[in-house]
């Protein structure tokens, strides 16, 4: 057979010529990485590693490989559809083929040129630098083992006047020992924690036995995979004048001693906000989990007395997490779900940001829904033998849905929330 030559050129492209070139670090999987990844993979952060630069992605190739297949990075557990949550930072399945086929390919850098303009961070906080920074009064001594209440720690704000707060950042001063941290107002009044005094040390106490009203009101948290806020213009947090600042800090043994002096940076806005940011706690502190029940269904509402707006969701278990859900259910109407989480992970609490905030009207209910594995078929389940009710330590549970709601910014909270 005779080829002209423009046969040849088309029987060479056929042979291999026209096959698809590897992806490459610089040009495909580097923009991946700062999309989804650098805001934890760089140093001072969460993640273990930096992930910033070729030199210290390139060990880590085969992990992230099967790290993303397998879904459990980046840390995203809500199904819905795309762009129904604004910080969204899953990868799209078109990606994780991408990442995989980098890696098949022996991960190649590629051209410098090709890399995208690097991404500047903050060094420290995430926020800015915050107008005001309150921090435990004492470092905190963590044992090395057994198991530890939560400990207490006030700080006066030394407010003379209602300050409103637009940004705010809760930093662990050691992120290994710090498994969460609440920050709560305690108002003029308060006669929450009367043992908790500012400038003094850390107080263990059990959660449940103090008398915590809607005016000592949740604030902010540390959560992993959550710490930090910037509000949109209008809105804000409000700090009234001469409240303390309560730091809830659960912390966990590592098998040394170590210290821990936490953090709490925060941003006053420039001009009085039109709404204002609160944070509703719907759950149910009354389960009893039986052993060995592997798909233990609990409930709970919250019922608005005025109409707030829905901005964003974080769903709050323990080792025996399962499935969460969250929704509203108007007054007279069905449920409507916000959020779904089928396979939950308590490593990663996140704040689930809704793209589009949902309007509530007067008299609905804010609705949740959790399913518990007490089985031995759970591996984070340190007794399937165990009956599990609510409690503050890891080994006991929790069913909890954080609603973070705007309201008009001159309703009190707790005058238009929480009473008929």
């Amino acid at each position: 057979m005779k080829c002209g030559l423009s046969g040849l050129a088309l029987l060479t492209a056929l042979a291999g010529g026209g096959a698809a070139a590897p992806p490459t670090f610089h040009k495909d999987i580097e923009p991946l990485l700062q999309r989804h990844c650098q805001g934890c993979h760089r140093p001072g952060e969460a993640a273990p590693m930096a992930l910033l630069h070729y030199h210290q992605v390139r060990p880590w190739a085969k992990a992230i490989r099967e790290a993303v297949l397998s879904r459990r990075m980046p840390p995203w557990h809500a199904t819905a559809p795309a762009g129904h949550f604004s910080n969204d930072r899953s990868l799209a399945a078109a990606e994780i083929v991408l990442i995989r086929d980098w890696v098949d390919a022996g991960s190649p850098e590629g051209d410098p040129r090709d890399a995208p303009q690097s991404l500047i961070f903050r060094d420290g906080w995430n926020i800015g630098a915050p107008d005001h920074v309150f921090e435990m009064p004492l470092d905190f001594e963590v044992p090395p083992k057994g198991d530890l209440e939560y400990v207490h720690f006030a700080v006066s704000t030394g407010f003379k006047e209602d300050r409103w707060i637009e940004r705010w950042e809760v930093r662990p001063g050691n992120r290994a020992a710090v498994h969460h941290i609440g920050i709560y107002l305690r108002p003029p009044g308060s006669k929450w924690l009367p043992a908790v005094l500012p400038a003094g040390g850390g107080v263990p106490l059990r959660d449940r036995t103090v008398a915590r009203t809607p005016s000592d009101e949740h604030f902010a948290m540390f959560l992993p995979g959550a710490g930090w806020e910037i509000l949109p213009a209008g809105q804000a947090r409000l700090i009234p004048a001469g409240s303390d600042l309560i730091f809830q800090v659960h912390y966990q043994t590592i098998g040394k001693t170590v210290r821990d002096r936490s953090r709490f940076g925060v941003a006053f806005s420039k001009s009085p906000p039109k709404q204002r940011i609160h944070t509703i706690a719907v759950g149910n502190a009354t389960f009893v989990i039986p052993p060995g029940d592997p798909n233990y269904f609990v409930r709970g509402s919250f019922t608005v007395f005025h109409p707030v707006t829905v901005l964003a969701i974080t769903p709050h278990m323990h080792l025996r997490g399962k499935a969460f859900e969250c929704g509203v259910i108007p007054q007279g109407g069905e449920f409507q779900s916000l959020l779904r989480v089928p396979r939950y992970d308590r490593n990663w609490q996140v704040l689930y940001k809704l793209s589009n905030p949902v309007p509530v009207e007067r008299l609905s209910r804010l609705h949740c829904m959790a399913w518990f594995d007490n089985s031995a078929n759970n591996p984070w389940n340190p007794d399937p033998g165990a009956e599990v009710r609510w409690g503050d330590q890891t080994r006991d549970e929790m069913m909890v849905g954080y609603f973070e709601v705007a309201l008009p910014a001159e309703v009190s909270h707790t005058k238009a929330l929480y009473l008929r």
